[in-house]
């Protein structure tokens, strides 16, 4: 059995990679900070982004991105992300949490401050519940520009059936799949835990998605991804800011 200080140095240090080094600031001003919010605690959208499993779905999201050329050129030419990984890890979660959890003016704030990054991305290429999830990141998505966000699993599917003729496997693409699959910026001590996550979240994407990445579903991923997503949860399930006992209004 893990001893308690054992478990909350594992959870401080999982946080600082997360989070990054101003994670406590930004927790205190989502969590603390009194003010009308989007979603409440009920929704799905705040159940889903609270859960352990936003581990591999986002290892899952960062590989099927990275079909995409226009995309990946426009992280490869305007993002440090193979010098500073987890700072780019850092910035996303933090985007995250301020649009589900934080009050509608932080999170306006979020969306306005990817907005204006965005601006100066310029380049040229070389060529149910889960319903109502869905209709939830869309608003976020749409206060960020996105057009005809997607608001259902089925436009969702057709959303990126659209894109599949668009998808290749570019180099920024094989590098980002070195980065999060062969060679994560982790101790020894970590890898064996990412890699259940990071095999779990393979075995999540669709067929066509992993034949051009060039993985595979390994046996036994699923139960591995889901007995590692629990330890993880149970380590960091003492939230580092208190959170409000009141439900945010919707």
């Amino acid at each position: 059995m893990i001893s308690a200080p054992v478990r909350r140095s594992l959870a401080g240090s999982l946080r600082n990679k997360i989070a990054g080094p101003d994670g406590q600031k930004a927790a205190e001003r989502i969590w603390r900070t009194e003010g009308e919010r989007w979603f409440a605690p009920g929704d799905p959208i705040w159940r889903v982004h609270s859960d352990a499993s936003m581990f591999t779905g986002g290892v899952r999201a960062l590989l099927l991105q990275s079909l995409h050329p226009l995309a990946m050129y426009g992280v490869a030419e305007h993002s440090g992300y193979q010098d500073d990984p987890w700072a780019r890890v850092a910035s996303t979660s933090t985007y995250i949490a301020e649009t589900t959890f934080a009050t509608i003016e932080h999170a306006e704030a979020a969306i306005a401050r990817v907005r204006s990054i965005h601006r100066y991305v310029r380049g040229t290429t070389p060529d149910g519940e889960a319903d109502t999830y869905v209709a939830q990141a869309a608003l976020p998505a749409t206060r960020l520009g996105v057009e005809d966000a997607p608001r259902t699993v089925a436009e969702l599917r057709a959303t990126i059936e659209d894109y599949r003729p668009e998808l290749e496997v570019t180099p920024p693409a094989l590098d980002a799949a070195r980065l999060v699959l062969r060679e994560p910026p982790l101790s020894p001590w970590a890898r064996p835990a990412y890699g259940c996550i990071a095999t779990a979240a393979v075995a999540t994407l669709p067929a066509w998605a992993r034949d051009m990445i060039g993985v595979r579903a390994r046996r036994f991923a699923m139960p591995l991804g889901r007995v590692t997503t629990a330890a993880v949860a149970w380590v960091i399930s003492e939230p580092a800011v208190p959170r409000p006992g009141a439900a945010p209004s919707d």
